[in-house]
């Protein structure tokens, strides 16, 4: 049965109308969700900017603490229901659905935590004639008001890292989810204020449109803007902002894996296919380049293609389903293009390579794109993985630092120093050592450098970032 939110914005009207929600696997719709005008997005505006400017009505920590933990209860009992919608919605597989929805409810309890354990600091006086007789320190603050935009790919986790520490630290947050995927952010929103959060302190939308979007943006009210997405949206947006705001921008990579001669290639192929696959590929930093030693290159891209061609694609509502669809059928086609390009500039398909359906593309395996093929220097978003052979470390490590995106990386040897020079060398916020660029755990730092973000992710992270720390000076003879 198709579910239907309309406005969540206390007190608002809309004159535009409805949009459906559609099953990227079958096309069917499965829900339909209110959309803001230009004065909803106003009245959103308002009505948080009014709640950050009145400090009689901030929540206190302890009351927030209740919110959140009402949540996780509501989330842990309705986690089957939440994991199966969210596959619907999203396309991602069940079995890869649960454990997004345990890693949201983590994201929770993360905050909890955070709330507990962050505090203010002292800072040093009375070390220099000037500051004697005085007592420095800090306490934490609400910046303001926060607008978090969303993104497709993990439609419930990547809303609980925007909105739930906004809702932590204090922040009026305004919400706008991916217009593919809205349902999950719009029950996790119904989660909050059934746990007790006051509708006006979460309010989601769904834009009629682009002005409306860059108004929730840009607008002089907003704090800080929290943005998930594609470099074009993201840094148009930042250059938009008014002065003052802050900002948390999350792009996506072209991610690099550089394989030693002596990486255990076996227990590396299950790493690479699941880091390459996972949601088709719909990942920021999805597995994408291989540089592997020329000794071994052969072996890891047929090994790498058997894996692909062994995976399961298909309804990702079943729980034997390894792959789902892409997330529209306009992004089969242009994975399928870029595919082609690469095979008509001399790359060898091994795996894959095709449209299984309209909704769904077969996980694929190239040998040795072109440099100035798009698969080879643009985030593909879709199942594909290159495997290029390299004769010298440093010969790989330069080509993985050819791009102007950096995020996080890999790479796998048995040897501690061909590790660490890999380490020291590349260009990367993070690099894993025989494990997959993919892996992440929600209190570690998230960042994208270069044109891959800016600000970091990660609960804790973004907590800190969505506070100011506001210092107070104490002036006394007898200190």
């Amino acid at each position: 049965m198709a579910e239907r939110y309309g406005l969540m914005v206390p007190g608002a009207k809309s004159s535009s109308p409805a949009i459906d929600v559609l099953s990227p696997y079958n096309n069917r719709k499965i829900g339909s969700v209110a959309t803001a005008d230009a004065a909803v997005a106003e009245q959103g505006l308002k009505t948080a900017y009014a709640l950050y400017r009145n400090r009689d009505t901030w929540l206190p920590a302890w009351q927030r603490v209740d919110i959140l933990e009402r949540t996780v209860e509501i989330m842990t009992k309705r986690a089957d229901y939440l994991a199966l919608e969210s596959a619907r919605e999203g396309g991602k597989p069940l079995t890869d659905s649960k454990h997004e929805v345990a890693r949201a409810i983590d994201g929770v309890k993360l905050c909890i935590e955070a709330l507990r354990t962050q505090a203010g600091e002292e800072i040093p006086m009375g070390i220099s004639r000037s500051s004697v007789h005085r007592l420095a320190f800090n306490s934490l603050e609400p910046i303001g008001v926060v607008t978090a935009v969303s993104a497709f790919n993990h439609p419930l986790n990547l809303i609980v890292h925007q909105v739930c520490p906004a809702v932590a630290v204090g922040c009026p947050v305004i919400v706008k989810p991916s217009e593919d995927t809205p349902l999950s952010c719009m029950r996790f929103v119904k989660i909050l204020r059934e746990a007790g959060l006051p509708d006006e302190w979460c309010q989601p939308m769904v834009t009629a449109g682009r002005a409306e979007s860059e108004k929730l943006v840009t607008d002089s009210r907003v704090g800080f803007f929290s943005f998930i997405g594609s470099a074009g949206v993201g840094w148009m947006l930042r250059s938009k902002l008014a002065p003052g705001t802050r900002c948390a921008l999350e792009h996506g990579g072209v991610a690099p894996v550089i394989m030693a001669a002596d990486a255990n290639i076996k227990r590396a192929l299950p790493l690479l296919a699941k880091g390459g696959f996972y949601h088709a590929g719909q990942v920021c930093v999805s597995v994408q380049r291989i540089f592997a030693h020329h000794s071994i290159a052969q072996s890891v891209a047929r090994g790498l293609a058997k894996e692909a061609k062994a995976m399961k694609v298909g309804d990702p509502t079943k729980a034997s389903t390894e792959v789902g669809p892409l997330i529209r059928p306009r992004e089969v086609d242009r994975v399928a293009e870029w595919v082609d390009e690469a095979v008509a500039g001399g790359a060898k398909v091994l795996a894959g390579g095709k449209r299984l359906s309209k909704t769904c593309y077969a996980p694929t395996v190239l040998w040795d794109p072109p440099k100035n093929a798009r698969v080879s220097k643009n985030e593909v978003f879709g199942p594909v993985v290159c495997v290029y052979p390299y004769r010298s470390i440093d010969q790989a490590i330069a080509r993985a630092n050819s791009l102007d995106v950096s995020f996080q990386a890999a790479v796998f040897t048995q040897d501690m120093d061909t590790a660490l020079r890999v380490y020291k060398r590349l260009d990367a916020s993070a690099v894993m050592v025989n494990d997959h660029t993919a892996f992440r755990v929600d209190w570690m730092p998230f960042t994208g450098l270069k044109q891959s973000g800016h600000g970091t992710g990660g609960i804790h992270h973004t907590m800190e970032e969505m506070q100011i720390k506001k210092m107070m000076v104490l002036n006394s003879p007898e200190l």
